[in-house]
């Protein structure tokens, strides 16, 4: 499989990795079995990058990610920001969880807080290595005015962390891994960040990120890593978008990029994964399979043939950002 450079950094990742969200049960039950059987065929299919966060299950999707990667060759992210703490939640619905890991969260993005994350995600995983560490769900859109304590505890100690861990050779790369491109062009203010995992911002149904975060992350060597690129379901077939239910326009927008991907007769849901990887700022797409099945739809996707003129009629009925890059 094709892999592209993280940032400035050695490090490489294979185009299409396996994110890991549904592993721990987020928004949908999976048993420890199947999830390890879907990590497994991942590799057989030839995927090498994999990522994971305790936020997933409670620790349930660290779990499994590691005891599947063991002994083995691997590129991992995980995530730090969240310390997980013993004690159940009352409702893990609220939280979009079946069946977590019996423990609750605490947002801590200082210095010793992400020193501490670090080292639990290493023992929760069993393996001796992480890759890309990045700080998770900093930003508004998770913490809403709480987020300019969490962004200054940040700025003056956890990304000292990282970059102490980075430059120490405990890890390869750092950045965040987060939902939206504000908060993305703060932390550029703060450090030097080699990849921003980025959900739903940079796909076939949203490209806000062209307007002021990939021109900045292309001036400091900071790559895209783009998460959802289904933007929560909505571009295969599902009801979701950022994760809760799609507003009409989104409903409208998607239905229409259907109907112009069933005019040159390919799947939507090809289109969507490819789309991101015609910009060269973006090492890699990691959609989160919930079985095999799933997985190996996802595979032949990728390898749909999506002809220039699709991408072309895309933009000229204003489906597409006229500046966005497509794949050739």
């Amino acid at each position: 499989m094709e892999k592209r450079q993280v940032g400035n950094t050695n490090l490489s990742v294979d185009v299409l990795g396996l994110g890991g969200a549904p592993l721990g049960g987020n928004f949908v039950d999976i048993a420890y079995s199947d999830a390890h059987a879907l990590i497994g065929a991942a590799k057989v299919s030839g995927i090498g990058y994999f990522d994971t966060a305790p936020w997933y299950g409670f620790g349930r999707s660290e779990r499994v990610m590691g005891d599947a990667l063991r002994g083995g060759d691997y590129v991992l992210s995980d995530k730090v920001g969240r310390l997980l703490l013993p004690g159940a939640v009352d409702d893990p619905g609220a939280f979009g969880m079946v069946d977590p890991l019996p423990f609750n969260v605490i947002y801590d993005y200082s210095y010793d807080g992400i020193m501490r994350a670090f080292e639990d995600n290493l023992q929760r995983l069993g393996l001796d290595r992480i890759d890309i560490l990045l700080a998770h769900d900093i930003g508004a859109f998770t913490h809403g005015d709480a987020n300019a304590a969490h962004f200054r505890d940040l700025a003056e100690g956890g990304y000292r962390a990282m970059d102490e861990l980075r430059r120490g050779g405990q890890i390869k790369a750092i950045g965040l891994g987060v939902n939206e491109n504000e908060v993305c062009l703060d932390a550029l203010g703060i450090g030097d960040w080699d990849v921003f995992l980025l959900a739903g911002r940079y796909t076939l149904l949203e490209q806000t990120a062209l307007d002021t975060l990939f021109p900045a992350c292309r001036d400091k060597g900071t790559s895209i890593i783009c998460g959802g690129p289904f933007n929560s379901g909505i571009l295969v077939g599902r009801d979701m978008w950022n994760y809760a239910t799609a507003p009409k326009e989104v409903v409208n927008k998607a239905r229409a990029l259907s109907e112009e991907a069933d005019r040159f007769d390919i799947p939507l849901a090809a289109a969507a994964l490819q789309f991101p990887l015609g910009d060269p700022l973006v090492s890699s797409v990691i959609p989160g399979p919930r079985n095999t099945d799933e997985l190996d739809q996802i595979v032949e996707w990728f390898d749909v043939d999506i002809p220039v003129a699709f991408w072309a009629a895309l933009k000229a009925k204003g489906l597409l950002r006229a500046e966005a890059n497509v794949p050739v």
